[in-house]
């Protein structure tokens, strides 16, 4: 079993830093797999690519998911936070993106499709969902029904029910305000534990880092809970910025991974990933830091390699 180390790039089976920027991941087929911007261009699309693990810190690249092309795709603009779902209809693989312009002024969701999880992906063109804006993304699914995490500063977190396709959006479930109540917070991301929903997300601060949030529903629809720190308090989440919650579903427990980008402005390509066991459990998620640590695919237990030592603190609200 690989060892994860925090803050260190993980390298693919040539050797190569790994490209899991505003990662998505799905397990599927007895492996994760894990799309990511490719930032060895810098900050506007090159290709998003596509890694399998069979214990998410050994990765294999498996090539070039969706390439640069026209339009959306075209170099120079912004497409970010691939997010993938499987359609359980179809047996499809559905990709989601943040497309937007350079100076991201179109603020848009993309769509796209494949057969396989490593694609190649067909591009289905992009929205503002209900006529809103829309930049960091997530997904969830539940059943038949998938969901879209959508970020609008002008208004808050929205999460939208999909059509019956998944390949649009058909509703609007909620929307959530950022702990201060001016706006909503970006790379969103959702799982459910024990009946409960758990809403993450990162405050509007670009590149630079802050102390995350997380909030509960007994429903997507809410009430949610107010906003509280899973890290603790000034860490700016152990210097990282939330991508994606991994459920590892197990023969001994359910545990969950923290997926988190630490980003270097001026070399993006070499950001590293900040990836931590994440408590979640009661109404609570709790981040720890482990310089070491790794999980068993198979029976779902963490293995922490050193003792963790920065104590978590938790605000009341």
């Amino acid at each position: 079993m690989t060892v994860i180390e925090p803050g260190r790039l993980f390298h693919d089976q040539d050797g190569r830093p790994v490209q899991l920027h505003g990662a998505g991941f799905l397990h599927t087929g007895g492996r994760f797999w894990a799309w990511g911007e490719d930032k060895r261009a810098g900050g506007t699309f090159s290709a998003i690519a596509c890694y399998s693990s069979a214990d998410l810190a050994a990765w294999r690249h498996e090539g070039d998911a969706l390439s640069a092309g026209t339009g959306d795709l075209a170099p120079g603009r912004v497409v970010e936070r691939p997010k993938v779902l499987r359609h359980p209809a179809s047996g499809r693989y559905l990709m989601y993106l943040h497309i937007d312009s350079a100076d991201y002024a179109d603020a848009r969701v993309g769509f796209a499709s494949g057969d396989r999880p490593a694609g190649p992906y067909t591009y289905h063109g992009s929205t503002r969902p209900l006529g809103r804006l829309s930049r960091d993304i997530g997904v969830y699914a539940e059943g038949d029904a998938g969901y879209l995490l959508s970020e609008d500063r002008d208004h808050g977190l929205h999460i939208y029910r999909l059509t019956d396709d998944w390949l649009g959006v058909d509703s609007l479930v909620c929307t959530t305000l950022a702990a201060h109540g001016r706006h909503g917070y970006e790379s969103p991301a959702l799982v459910r534990a024990d009946g409960l929903y758990y809403l993450f997300g990162s405050d509007l601060t670009g590149w630079a880092t802050n102390d995350n949030r997380y909030a509960t529903a007994p429903s997507l629809a809410g009430p949610w809970s107010p906003w509280r720190l899973f890290a603790p308090e000034g860490s700016a989440t152990y210097d990282s910025q939330i991508s994606a919650v991994v459920t590892v579903r197990g023969t001994e427990r359910t545990s969950h991974v923290y997926a988190g980008d630490r980003w270097l402005p001026d070399r993006l390509a070499d950001s590293p990933p900040v990836w931590l066991p994440l408590r979640i459990g009661g109404g609570r998620a709790r981040l720890d830091w482990h310089d070491r640590w790794s999980i068993d695919p198979v029976t779902g237990s963490v293995t922490p390699h050193d003792a963790p030592h920065r104590a978590h603190q938790e605000e009341s609200t």
